[in-house]
């Protein structure tokens, strides 16, 4: 059963010293892997004088693609416990990207590790987190003649319209929370008086209401 996880709504960036080094640590929310891969991307071209920018990125509340680079820092020193402290906090379709700066003096494997999860870590601390609850799209058939109302109807009401097809019926997209998706055919008939069919698609998240 799908879970509910937290995400990011905006971008946030913070910088933490350790002996001497300089850990700037960039959360962005992405959807998709090649959105996160873009933006490491992007960070590596902006930092290219940097010593190395590691990389983590976790996409889907699934947690389907979860991926992390060390970019030339001992392996799982640097990558590794960024993408650990991402799932640890329940995060989703997030890219970490830290990038550090040497100061001259080494950290070893184990300050390494405490170096990029904590810099990942207090970043978080920051951000306001959002959170996502699972939910089902549904397709609502109807008649055009009752087709407006019900639109109308639908974008007045907690439930969310993610497209509208026109043929010989129309199909009205709705993404409806889970604790919602009992109820939804009920209120969905009460509108049409019975006219309308609703079968159920493919499971999604959306914002928790108040969220």
């Amino acid at each position: 059963m799908a879970e509910p996880y937290l995400t990011l709504d905006e971008q946030i960036e913070h910088e933490i010293e350790i002996k001497g080094s300089r850990f700037i640590c960039l959360l962005v929310p992405v959807s998709a892997e090649e959105d996160a891969r873009a933006v490491v991307a992007g960070r590596k071209e902006l930092h290219a004088d940097a010593t190395h920018n590691c990389s983590a990125y976790v996409i889907g509340g699934d947690r389907r693609v979860q991926r992390s680079d060390d970019d030339g820092e001992p392996g799982g020193t640097a990558g590794a416990p960024m993408l650990e402290t991402l799932l640890r906090r329940g995060i989703g379709d997030v890219v970490a990207v830290v990038t550090r700066y040497f100061g001259g003096v080494k950290l070893g494997a184990g300050g390494l590790v405490r170096a990029y999860g904590g810099a990942v870590a207090k970043t978080l601390d920051l951000a306001v987190p959002v959170t996502m609850v699972p939910a089902r799209v549904m397709t609502v058939t109807v008649d055009h003649v009752l087709a407006g109302r019900l639109e109308n109807s639908l974008r007045a009401s907690p439930y969310e319209v993610r497209g509208v097809r026109y043929g010989a019926r129309v199909g009205l997209e709705v993404a409806v929370r889970e604790p919602e998706l009992a109820a939804f055919p009920d209120w969905v008939a009460t509108l049409t008086a019975g006219r309308a069919d609703v079968e159920p698609g493919e499971a999604v998240h959306l914002r928790q209401e108040g969220g």
